[in-house]
């Protein structure tokens, strides 16, 4: 029985040693290396000795596991990329599918999920958590409340704080751009001000929670 090639993308030494723990007790899986960084996965799977990468979507600098994922996924011959993370909202989960991601995970799911999920990629089929699915399901049954990955991005900004000249510096467009995104997420979403679409957005699972 081959083994399937394991790569650990988190730039957290103790869940990349809980993660190993977890799936190196199956025969049929073997944990090959670990990365701290983006770049790091991105230059180890370049190797072409890796058949998954489960990867971490923040990292502490540099490139992000989306960023990471997409570069992962256009190498010549890649190996299947896994995000494992703690952030379940909508804009995330578009993000890393568009990316190229074949499978989903929340860091809380049970052991055996994790090890089927990798089975999976492997396999070539596609791995999501419950959550994930659920979200992607709400997505597909009423498209025309689901934002755009630009009005999350921007929704992001404003529950930062960001005033519509600091994202429309930030995104590079006009403020009348920004104005234009405002005006449909406010349509979809069914808030009357900034406030109100931040935490409709936020209960809804469409952006992450900021702050504490």
């Amino acid at each position: 029985m081959t083994a399937i090639r394991l790569l650990l993308a988190d730039d957290h030494p103790v869940v990349r040693a809980g993660l190993r723990a977890v799936l190196e007790s199956e025969l049929d899986i073997a944990v090959v290396d670990e990365a701290a960084t983006a770049e790091a996965a991105i230059a180890r799977a370049e190797t072409g000795d890796i058949d998954v990468v489960l990867m971490d979507l923040q990292f502490g600098t540099g490139l992000d596991g989306i960023a990471a994922t997409a570069q992962i996924a256009s190498m010549a011959a890649p190996p299947l990329v896994v995000v494992l993370t703690t952030y379940d909202t909508e804009a995330d989960i578009i993000a890393a599918v568009e990316a190229g991601a074949a499978g989903y995970l929340l860091k809380d799911a049970p052991p055996e999920e994790l090890i089927a999920a990798v089975r999976a990629a492997a396999a070539g089929q596609t791995a999501l958590a419950p959550t994930v699915t659920s979200r992607l399901m709400d997505r597909m049954r009423a498209p025309s409340t689901s934002l755009s990955p630009r009005e999350s991005q921007v929704l992001t900004l404003v529950a930062d704080g960001l005033s519509n000249e600091e994202i429309a510096n930030a995104l590079f467009v006009s403020q009348a751009t920004i104005k234009s995104h405002l005006v449909h997420i406010f349509a979809k979403l069914d808030a009357d001000s900034r406030t109100a679409a931040v935490a409709t957005a936020v209960r809804r699972g469409l952006i992450r929670r900021t702050g504490p």
